[in-house]
């Protein structure tokens, strides 16, 4: 294919943590959510401001991004649309000290028309069952399915507590 599979870029240390952030960090948010779905994300090495000319006040990062192809996106992804997904994440991320439930209810009173109860039946939910296609990926060791499952309490955690794979779940 004619997309781009890696890339190797500088960056300023902050972001480059960000993108990386495991969960329940404080610099976990929608950067991270991303692009730990989207790419297999590394920080190389550190470098500091006095390589650069003019010397910049921040310190920079050699950050490597490999991005999946197509077939390994649409596996991960299991036939949820990008589109409602950043809706999902964005939502939840806009009141990050809330639980996934405040920030998720007005989304959900959108997607059920209004009704009440189905929003509420739906955030009260036990998760839906993983699709075959992330049970078959877990079985054979995938490390971002291995995350994917959904806690019986997702919608009492915080958005920082759940992973890229668990947000497609919810999606």
């Amino acid at each position: 294919s004619d997309s781009v599979r890696s890339a190797t870029v500088t960056m300023q240390w902050e972001v480059g943590k960000r993108i990386v952030a495991p969960t329940r960090t404080k610099d976990y948010g929608i950067l991270s959510v991303v692009f730990q779905l989207y790419a297999d994300c590394n920080l190389h090495f550190k470098i500091p401001p006095t390589v650069f000319y003019p010397q910049p006040k921040v310190d920079s990062v050699l950050v490597g991004l490999h991005f999946l192809g197509p077939s390994q996106l649409r596996k991960r992804l299991a036939g949820v649309d990008p589109s409602n997904l950043r809706s999902v994440v964005t939502s939840t991320f806009q009141q990050r000290r809330k639980t996934v439930r405040n920030g998720l209810k007005p989304l959900a009173l959108t997607v059920f028309g209004g009704d009440k109860d189905r929003v509420q039946q739906f955030l009260d939910g036990a998760p839906c069952p993983l699709p075959q296609s992330v049970v078959d990926a877990r079985e054979a060791g995938d490390e971002f399915a291995l995350k994917q499952e959904l806690p019986s309490d997702w919608a009492k955690k915080r958005p920082e507590e759940l992973t890229s794979g668990q947000f497609v779940e919810i999606t």
